[in-house]
């Protein structure tokens, strides 16, 4: 029983469900708006609150994702709130040395290169108490949104943590870690296992937090195609949903919607769509007529404008806008971009861009 306006765990009731309504398919007022990277270098306040310390000294402040995590809040009419933090802090976690390189990204100085390697990395079931600073960002987030919003949690899928920890970086083709896939197809599916292992007590944790969905990113799922998706990337997306669910209820705790994003994945729509999410992301690349033909009305699909829209005049981010919505349709749709926003937008845009979401959609549902 909720009472003095304090959900369950004391944290304050939710005054905007909108996001929540669209991703469990209920019916909404609007289309729900965020957007990945919304806490991003694209923000003035975001560059200065960043500037005092290095990228994974703030992910492991839980004051300094929690600021981070706001800020975009504070300025646009934004219907969910993502908690600031990394992909890779999971193979950090798993014993793994990551920095990140300015102008570069990411940068494992000792990749995984032999099947020996998997034995430096860290029993998985260990990974949830080493992030405990990611559980108390999300606490204290959760807390101080005052229950605006609801507030996301994430992690990668298996196959593009799998590519950081071989290539050791970042890669335009993945050479490194796809030739694992052919050579070494067993120690392959043992690192995937292993992320597997690490994630689901991960997001688990991240609920038991205050986490109101969770959303896996697949980033690099475009460098494989529809044989070696189906072989390396979607068994584990499948058992990340299915496996989260089952703890999820052991636990006791409420069940939340889960998003999967598989970037440059449209080969496997139809996979995914039936992979245990409630919500499908697409990027830009896939048209949402089709998109919607192609699942029907069994998932919300979440996206999808280029984010290279947003350098467009504002005029014109409103017609492209238009044209997204009347896509997708009005119900069981959150409106995203197709990838994170860069750091050189400008704020501005993405407010038009946030603000015709809203105007367009109640319009929509008025004919």
């Amino acid at each position: 029983m909720e009472t003095n306006g304090l959900g369950p765990k004391g944290f304050p009731e939710l005054k905007n469900d909108t996001f929540l309504r669209a991703a469990w398919g209920e019916e909404t007022d609007y289309t729900p708006v965020w957007c990945m990277r919304q806490a991003g270098r694209y923000l003035p306040e975001f560059r200065e609150t960043r500037a005092a310390q290095d990228f994974f000294s703030t992910c492991r402040s839980p004051e300094a994702c929690c600021e981070l995590t706001l800020q975009p809040l504070r300025r646009f009419p934004l219907d969910a709130a993502i908690i600031f933090s990394d992909i890779l802090v999971v193979p950090q976690a798993l014993g793994m040395e990551v920095t990140m390189v300015p102008g570069k990204g990411p940068s494992f100085p000792e990749p995984i290169r032999e099947e020996q390697d998997l034995e430096r990395l860290r029993d998985p079931a260990t990974v949830a108490s080493e992030l405990g600073y990611v559980f108390q960002a999300i606490t204290l987030t959760r807390q101080r949104l005052a229950g605006r919003v609801p507030l996301i949690g994430f992690a990668g899928a298996p196959w593009t943590l799998m590519t950081y920890m071989i290539e050791g970086g970042g890669s335009s083709t993945m050479s490194q870690a796809k030739r694992w896939l052919y050579q070494r197809p067993q120690a392959s599916h043992q690192l995937l296992q292993i992320l597997t292992d690490a994630l689901v007590p991960y997001l688990v944790g991240q609920v038991a937090a205050g986490a109101q969905a969770l959303q896996l990113f697949e980033s690099h799922a475009g460098h494989l195609g529809p044989q070696l998706f189906n072989k390396f990337a979607l068994p584990y997306i499948r058992d990340v949903a299915k496996q989260v669910k089952a703890r999820l209820q052991e636990a006791g705790l409420a069940p939340v919607p889960m998003i999967i994003f598989a970037k440059d994945g449209h080969f496997a729509l139809e996979e995914l769509a039936q992979a245990g999410y409630e919500v499908v992301g697409l990027d830009w690349t896939v048209d949402p007529k089709k998109a919607r033909e192609r699942v029907g009305k069994t998932v919300t699909l979440q996206g999808n404008l280029d984010p290279c829209a947003l350098y467009a005049p504002k005029e014109e981010i409103g017609q492209l806008v238009q044209q997204m919505l009347d896509g997708f349709g009005p119900q069981r749709y959150i409106a995203n971009l197709g990838h994170g926003l860069y750091p050189d937008m400008d704020p501005e845009h993405v407010g038009a861009f946030v603000d015709a979401v809203h105007r367009h959609s109640r319009l929509l549902r008025q004919n």
